[in-house]
Protein backbone atom coordinates (compact mmCIF):
# COMPACT_ATOMS: atom_id res chain seq x y z
CA UNK A 1 0.00 0.00 0.00
CA UNK A 2 1.01 3.60 -0.65
CA UNK A 3 0.19 6.08 2.10
CA UNK A 4 0.89 9.79 1.68
CA UNK A 5 0.66 11.58 5.01
CA UNK A 6 0.44 15.34 5.55
CA UNK A 7 2.67 16.11 2.58
CA UNK A 8 3.90 19.67 2.02
CA UNK A 9 5.95 20.61 -1.05
CA UNK A 10 7.63 23.84 -2.13
CA UNK A 11 9.43 25.20 -5.17
CA UNK A 12 11.82 27.66 -3.56
CA UNK A 13 9.73 30.03 -1.43
CA UNK A 14 6.47 29.07 -3.17
CA UNK A 15 4.46 26.36 -1.45
CA UNK A 16 2.41 24.28 -3.87
CA UNK A 17 1.08 21.43 -1.68
CA UNK A 18 -0.44 21.72 1.77
CA UNK A 19 -1.03 18.80 4.10
CA UNK A 20 -1.93 16.32 1.34
CA UNK A 21 -2.91 12.83 2.50
CA UNK A 22 -4.20 9.87 0.53
CA UNK A 23 -3.93 6.10 0.33
CA UNK A 24 -3.74 3.76 -2.65
CA UNK A 25 -4.02 -0.01 -2.46
CA UNK A 26 -3.04 -2.94 -4.66
CA UNK A 27 -5.66 -4.12 -7.11
CA UNK A 28 -7.18 -0.65 -7.37
CA UNK A 29 -6.82 2.45 -9.51
CA UNK A 30 -6.68 5.59 -7.40
CA UNK A 31 -7.36 8.60 -9.59
CA UNK A 32 -6.26 12.15 -8.76
CA UNK A 33 -8.29 14.81 -10.53
CA UNK A 34 -8.43 18.59 -10.63
CA UNK A 35 -7.89 21.61 -12.85
CA UNK A 36 -4.52 22.50 -14.36
CA UNK A 37 -2.11 23.98 -11.85
CA UNK A 38 -3.64 22.59 -8.65
CA UNK A 39 -0.61 20.46 -7.74
CA UNK A 40 -1.35 17.03 -9.22
CA UNK A 41 1.97 16.64 -11.06
CA UNK A 42 3.85 18.14 -8.12
CA UNK A 43 2.36 15.45 -5.90
CA UNK A 44 3.55 12.72 -8.26
CA UNK A 45 7.02 14.28 -8.46
CA UNK A 46 7.17 14.20 -4.68
CA UNK A 47 6.18 10.53 -4.58
CA UNK A 48 8.81 9.45 -7.12
CA UNK A 49 11.53 11.65 -5.60
CA UNK A 50 11.94 14.25 -8.31
CA UNK A 51 11.10 17.02 -5.84
CA UNK A 52 12.06 17.04 -2.15
CA UNK A 53 9.32 17.37 0.44
CA UNK A 54 8.91 20.28 2.80
CA UNK A 55 7.06 18.07 5.26
CA UNK A 56 5.12 14.86 5.69
CA UNK A 57 5.79 11.21 4.92
CA UNK A 58 5.48 8.83 2.00
CA UNK A 59 4.99 5.27 3.20
CA UNK A 60 5.50 2.56 0.62
CA UNK A 61 4.96 -1.01 1.80
CA UNK A 62 5.16 0.25 5.36
CA UNK A 63 8.47 2.14 5.05
CA UNK A 64 9.04 5.88 4.75
CA UNK A 65 10.74 6.51 1.41
CA UNK A 66 10.74 10.31 1.53
CA UNK A 67 14.52 10.42 1.93
CA UNK A 68 15.32 8.05 -0.93
CA UNK A 69 16.67 9.10 -4.32
CA UNK A 70 14.50 8.46 -7.40
CA UNK A 71 16.61 5.48 -8.53
CA UNK A 72 16.28 3.90 -5.08
CA UNK A 73 12.51 4.24 -5.26
CA UNK A 74 12.54 2.70 -8.74
CA UNK A 75 14.42 -0.29 -7.33
CA UNK A 76 11.70 -0.63 -4.73
CA UNK A 77 9.13 -1.17 -7.43
CA UNK A 78 7.95 2.37 -8.20
CA UNK A 79 7.50 3.21 -11.91
CA UNK A 80 6.59 6.62 -13.31
CA UNK A 81 4.96 7.42 -16.65
CA UNK A 82 5.39 11.20 -16.79
CA UNK A 83 3.24 13.77 -18.49
CA UNK A 84 4.68 14.30 -21.96
CA UNK A 85 5.98 10.69 -22.05
CA UNK A 86 9.71 11.62 -22.02
CA UNK A 87 10.82 8.74 -24.18
CA UNK A 88 14.33 8.89 -25.71
CA UNK A 89 13.72 10.16 -29.27
CA UNK A 90 17.05 9.00 -30.74
CA UNK A 91 16.93 5.51 -29.23
CA UNK A 92 15.00 2.70 -30.87
CA UNK A 93 11.81 1.33 -29.37
CA UNK A 94 13.78 -1.71 -28.19
CA UNK A 95 16.45 0.49 -26.58
CA UNK A 96 13.79 2.63 -24.90
CA UNK A 97 12.18 -0.47 -23.42
CA UNK A 98 15.54 -1.84 -22.31
CA UNK A 99 16.30 1.41 -20.47
CA UNK A 100 13.89 0.05 -17.85
CA UNK A 101 16.47 -2.62 -17.03
CA UNK A 102 18.36 -0.04 -14.94
CA UNK A 103 15.85 -0.56 -12.11
CA UNK A 104 16.25 -4.35 -12.12
CA UNK A 105 18.72 -6.61 -10.38
CA UNK A 106 17.66 -9.67 -12.36
CA UNK A 107 15.17 -10.82 -15.03
CA UNK A 108 16.50 -8.28 -17.50
CA UNK A 109 14.09 -9.12 -20.28
CA UNK A 110 11.11 -7.35 -21.79
CA UNK A 111 7.94 -9.04 -20.43
CA UNK A 112 5.75 -10.67 -23.08
CA UNK A 113 2.73 -8.79 -21.72
CA UNK A 114 4.18 -5.51 -22.99
CA UNK A 115 3.74 -6.74 -26.57
CA UNK A 116 0.45 -8.45 -25.77
CA UNK A 117 -1.00 -5.16 -24.56
CA UNK A 118 0.74 -2.97 -27.14
CA UNK A 119 1.42 -5.14 -30.21
CA UNK A 120 2.41 -2.12 -32.30
CA UNK A 121 5.62 -1.87 -30.26
CA UNK A 122 6.74 -5.32 -31.40
CA UNK A 123 6.41 -4.27 -35.04
CA UNK A 124 8.45 -1.11 -34.41
CA UNK A 125 11.34 -2.38 -32.29
CA UNK A 126 13.97 -0.99 -34.66
CA UNK A 127 12.23 2.38 -35.17
CA UNK A 128 13.49 5.45 -33.32
CA UNK A 129 11.25 6.62 -30.50
CA UNK A 130 11.04 10.09 -31.97
CA UNK A 131 9.53 8.71 -35.19
CA UNK A 132 6.49 7.29 -33.38
CA UNK A 133 3.17 9.09 -33.15
CA UNK A 134 2.17 10.65 -29.83
CA UNK A 135 -0.11 7.73 -29.03
CA UNK A 136 2.57 5.18 -29.88
CA UNK A 137 5.05 7.07 -27.70
CA UNK A 138 2.56 6.91 -24.83
CA UNK A 139 2.28 3.15 -25.28
CA UNK A 140 6.07 2.98 -25.30
CA UNK A 141 6.29 4.99 -22.07
CA UNK A 142 3.86 2.64 -20.33
CA UNK A 143 5.67 -0.38 -21.77
CA UNK A 144 8.99 0.96 -20.48
CA UNK A 145 7.46 1.30 -17.01
CA UNK A 146 6.16 -2.27 -17.22
CA UNK A 147 9.68 -3.53 -18.00
CA UNK A 148 10.70 -2.55 -14.46
CA UNK A 149 8.07 -5.01 -13.14
CA UNK A 150 6.66 -2.41 -10.75
CA UNK A 151 4.47 -2.85 -7.71
CA UNK A 152 3.39 0.80 -7.94
CA UNK A 153 2.72 2.43 -11.30
CA UNK A 154 2.17 6.18 -11.43
CA UNK A 155 0.71 7.68 -14.61
CA UNK A 156 0.41 11.42 -15.26
CA UNK A 157 -2.38 12.20 -17.74
CA UNK A 158 -1.75 9.28 -20.12
CA UNK A 159 -4.65 10.30 -22.39
CA UNK A 160 -3.43 13.86 -23.02
CA UNK A 161 -3.33 14.56 -26.75
CA UNK A 162 -3.98 10.92 -27.65
CA UNK A 163 -6.34 9.67 -30.36
CA UNK A 164 -9.45 7.81 -29.13
CA UNK A 165 -8.41 4.37 -30.44
CA UNK A 166 -5.18 4.46 -28.43
CA UNK A 167 -6.98 5.82 -25.37
CA UNK A 168 -8.99 2.59 -25.45
CA UNK A 169 -5.75 0.55 -25.65
CA UNK A 170 -4.31 2.45 -22.70
CA UNK A 171 -7.48 1.94 -20.68
CA UNK A 172 -7.43 -1.77 -21.46
CA UNK A 173 -3.80 -1.99 -20.31
CA UNK A 174 -4.49 -0.18 -17.04
CA UNK A 175 -7.50 -2.40 -16.39
CA UNK A 176 -5.41 -5.52 -17.06
CA UNK A 177 -2.69 -4.41 -14.64
CA UNK A 178 -5.25 -3.53 -11.98
CA UNK A 179 -7.13 -6.79 -12.31
CA UNK A 180 -4.00 -8.83 -11.70
CA UNK A 181 -4.45 -7.60 -8.14
CA UNK A 182 -0.76 -7.13 -7.38
CA UNK A 183 -0.13 -3.53 -8.43
CA UNK A 184 -0.98 -0.17 -6.89
CA UNK A 185 -1.97 2.24 -9.67
CA UNK A 186 -1.97 6.00 -9.11
CA UNK A 187 -3.47 7.87 -12.06
CA UNK A 188 -3.65 11.61 -12.68
CA UNK A 189 -6.35 12.36 -15.22
CA UNK A 190 -8.55 15.23 -16.41
CA UNK A 191 -10.72 13.22 -18.79
CA UNK A 192 -13.59 12.33 -16.45
CA UNK A 193 -15.20 9.58 -18.52
CA UNK A 194 -11.87 7.72 -18.84
CA UNK A 195 -11.18 8.14 -15.12
CA UNK A 196 -14.66 7.06 -14.05
CA UNK A 197 -14.45 3.90 -16.14
CA UNK A 198 -11.20 2.81 -14.48
CA UNK A 199 -11.01 4.35 -11.02
CA UNK A 200 -11.86 2.55 -7.81
CA UNK A 201 -11.10 5.60 -5.68
CA UNK A 202 -10.91 9.34 -6.36
CA UNK A 203 -9.02 12.23 -4.82
CA UNK A 204 -9.92 15.69 -6.13
CA UNK A 205 -7.40 18.50 -5.67
CA UNK A 206 -7.73 22.27 -5.64
CA UNK A 207 -5.09 24.87 -4.76
CA UNK A 208 -2.60 22.30 -3.52
CA UNK A 209 -4.97 20.39 -1.27
CA UNK A 210 -7.18 17.31 -1.47
CA UNK A 211 -10.72 18.65 -1.11
CA UNK A 212 -12.72 15.51 -1.96
CA UNK A 213 -11.86 11.83 -1.68
CA UNK A 214 -13.62 8.51 -1.55
CA UNK A 215 -14.60 5.41 -3.45
CA UNK A 216 -16.28 5.68 -6.85
CA UNK A 217 -19.64 4.86 -5.29
CA UNK A 218 -19.23 7.68 -2.78
CA UNK A 219 -18.30 10.37 -5.30
CA UNK A 220 -21.09 12.24 -7.09
CA UNK A 221 -20.23 13.00 -10.71
CA UNK A 222 -21.37 16.62 -10.53
CA UNK A 223 -19.19 17.25 -7.47
CA UNK A 224 -16.13 15.95 -9.28
CA UNK A 225 -16.87 17.66 -12.59
CA UNK A 226 -17.31 21.10 -11.06
CA UNK A 227 -13.69 20.96 -9.90
CA UNK A 228 -12.49 20.13 -13.41
CA UNK A 229 -13.97 23.08 -15.28
CA UNK A 230 -12.44 26.55 -15.36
Amino acid sequence: MLAIENLDLKYGAAQVLWNVSLKAEAGQVTCIMGRNGVGKTSLLRGVVGQQPLAGGRILWQGKDIAGLAPFERARRGIAYVPQGREIFPLLTVKENLESGFAALKSKKAIPDEVFELFPVLKTMLSRRGGDLSGGQQQQLAIGRAMVTRPSLMILDEPTEGIQPSIIKDIGRAIRYLRDKGEMVILLVEQYYDFAHELADRFAVMDRGQVILSGSKSEMLEQNVRRHLTV
